[in-house]
């Protein structure tokens, strides 16, 4: 007997998934719910969990790691996942000890329940880290660049394709935390180098996303190393911004996730 399956949006936060849960209702053939069934696209949760005989398509392990970056700092050191230099401090003496011990470059510190930058800030004295921050802290190196630009690339069972650059147009202000709800726009860059599609690779492994669906937003150091910032997802917590310009890349995100989620609801 085929197993059941939905789009589980459901709870206090389900109002904000509403339209994307439409959006996945038409690509993936699949009813909107409200009650868990055996197999489901979780957008939104009535409770902190899932009942026993329910299996959820995305892991929600996985999506609370990718909102959370003390979460994320921890499994990709654990996972050699190439990022800028981050370090998790209990207090303020402890990040400004990091700043001043390693003074060749700038630092910030990262809201870690966020997303789009928001909350971010570059630390130079003590006065730029706020008593009532979530600890730890979240310290990263903070890596100018004269034209901000952040890269973005997908992964869907067990493949990672696209890749994009998101960036502010001309007659946009620039800010140093390079987002969508900040202005920058995305552009499609053709084929990702191969070091960054490797590890992107190694983030959504780490992170228990490669096998179903995720993206992974790199940076390039001048040297042309590549670095992970954070990976995202669908669920929970947040949702895969498919406001990207790009009409062939949106309906390959949608094929793939369709074919993906299909594929995973009969093998379980």
């Amino acid at each position: 007997m085929e197993r059941s399956y939905g789009i589980l949006n459901a709870g206090d936060g389900a109002w904000a998934f509403e339209e994307h849960a439409q959006r996945l209702s038409r690509i993936l053939g699949a009813e909107i719910i409200t009650k868990p069934r055996e197999f489901n696209y979780v957008l939104s949760l009535e409770d902190e969990g899932l009942p026993e005989f329910a299996q959820s398509f995305i892991p929600l392990a996985s999506l609370l790691l990718a909102s959370d970056k003390r979460l994320l700092a921890t499994a990709f050191q654990e996972h050699g996942v190439a990022t800028p230099a981050t370090i998790l401090a209990e207090d303020a003496a402890e990040v400004m000890d990091i700043v001043r011990e390693n003074g060749q470059c700038k630092w910030c510190l990262k809201w870690p329940i966020g997303c789009g930058g928001s909350g971010h800030r570059v630390i130079e004295t003590a006065a730029a880290i706020p008593a009532d921050w979530p600890r730890p802290y979240v310290v990263q190196e903070f890596i100018p660049m004269t034209s901000p630009e952040v890269y973005r690339i997908f992964g869907c069972e067990g493949e990672i394709f696209g890749w994009l650059a998101r960036k502010f147009p001309e007659d946009t202000a620039a800010s140093p935390w390079v987002s969508h709800a900040r202005g920058a726009r995305y552009v499609s860059y053709g084929s990702a180098p191969i070091e960054a599609q490797t590890q992107a690779r190694l983030a959504l492994k780490a992170t228990g996303l490669l096998d179903s669906f995720g993206c992974v937003d790199l940076i390039a150091r001048p040297s042309g190393e590549w670095l992970v910032l954070e990976v995202g997802s669908d669920g929970v917590y947040n949702h895969v911004d498919r406001d990207i310009g790009d009409l062939e890349l949106v309906r390959e995100i949608e094929e793939r996730l369709g074919q993906c989620f299909q594929s995973l609801r009969k093998s379980y």
